[in-house]
């Protein structure tokens, strides 16, 4: 694996991290500041080392609170950020720019924002398609001589980019989506990520929380959570999505673990170079997450859960297709 991740053996850290876009980003209102810090200050003493934001999370915000939280404590954390997508104040949107220029850049200032010097993993967090990605990884492998990031990391691509990009410059991590409900990666991208020495860093390994099983109702989230707007959650797809979570339930409740550690132990089942990062606004559900690093699950329960939830079961696409738009993941057919 990437000798950036042998750096959360140096801190002794559990192998999960800790998302923490949830905080700022896309799940409904922002956590207040005061809450949301104590929240992270909880995760650091309850074990978690690796924290995970990016430039565009609550128009930078998050970077700011990640940074409050994290002072005094930057040499005991394996720090990750992103750079390449970020919201635009005068076109009121996300822009996707790659550019060598941007990337020092967004890294620049998201380093001033998280109040350090270097990063341990800066992603790339959407591919530009206007940019070859050997311009962008060529960027970023100028700032690592610099000091200024450690590792450089991809989001959301596919095998052939990695492949591309890793012909430019090492490749420390590929952080893509991935869990029970969500294989994609199992299609061509994890073996790259293993011809490569890359690990593979999971978002959403609770399924955005459907695997959870306290998502019961998409309609009673709230307006500005990105869920209402995708597929899966829709009011068409997502009560037959709740009928295959019956049998999983089923499954944590004879080994007496709560449905989440059981999503969190089958995905680390999947290779030691899987590395999930779940996000919680909830400081009991990031010490239940934790919970599953020591759940190990037999080849028995593994085989059965392969067969739950696969791809031609899931009703409904990952995003809709203004958000796929900016996803150069493969896709299952």
């Amino acid at each position: 694996m990437s000798t950036v991740f042998a750096r959360l053996k140096e801190v002794a850290s559990p192998r999960s991290g800790l998302g923490c876009m949830n905080l700022s980003h896309a799940y409904g209102s922002p956590v207040p500041e005061a809450e949301a810090l104590r929240a992270l200050d909880a995760a650091f003493d309850m074990g978690y080392r690796h924290f995970d934001t990016a430039t565009l999370y609550g128009k930078t915000a998050n970077e700011r609170l990640v940074g409050k939280a994290l002072a005094g404590k930057r040499d005991q954390v394996l720090l990750a950020s992103k750079g390449g997508m970020a919201f635009d104040p005068e076109l009121g949107r996300k822009v996707v720019d790659g550019r060598p220029e941007t990337l020092r850049r967004q890294c620049e200032a998201s380093l001033r924002r998280l109040g350090t010097d270097h990063l341990d993993l800066y992603y790339l967090h959407r591919l530009d398609r206007r940019v070859p990605i050997e311009e962008s990884v060529g960027a970023l492998g100028r700032l690592v001589e610099e000091g200024k990031i450690r590792g450089i990391g991809l989001s959301e691509v596919s095998a052939a980019t990695l492949r591309r990009a890793r012909a430019e410059h090492p490749v420390a991590a590929v952080q893509s989506e991935y869990s029970l409900w969500t294989r994609n990666p199992e299609i061509a991208l994890l073996e790259a990520c293993r011809e490569t020495y890359t690990a593979l860093v999971a978002f959403s390994p609770l399924g955005r929380g459907f695997l959870t099983g306290t998502v019961r109702d998409p309609a009673r989230l709230e307006e500005s959570d990105m869920r209402r707007h995708m597929p899966r959650f829709s009011a068409e797809n997502y009560p037959r999505n709740l009928s295959l979570l019956e049998d999983f339930m089923a499954v944590a409740s004879e080994l007496d673990v709560t449905p989440g550690q059981l999503a969190l132990a089958w995905l680390t089942a999947q290779g030691d170079d899987v590395i999930p990062i779940p996000g919680s606004r909830s400081v009991d559900h990031m010490r239940e997450n934790l919970g599953a690093e020591s759940l190990r699950l037999d080849t028995a329960t593994i085989t059965r859960l392969n067969a739950m939830m696969t791809p031609d079961q899931v009703a409904g696409a990952r995003y809709s297709e203004a958000q796929q738009a900016d996803i150069d993941t493969e896709e299952f057919g």
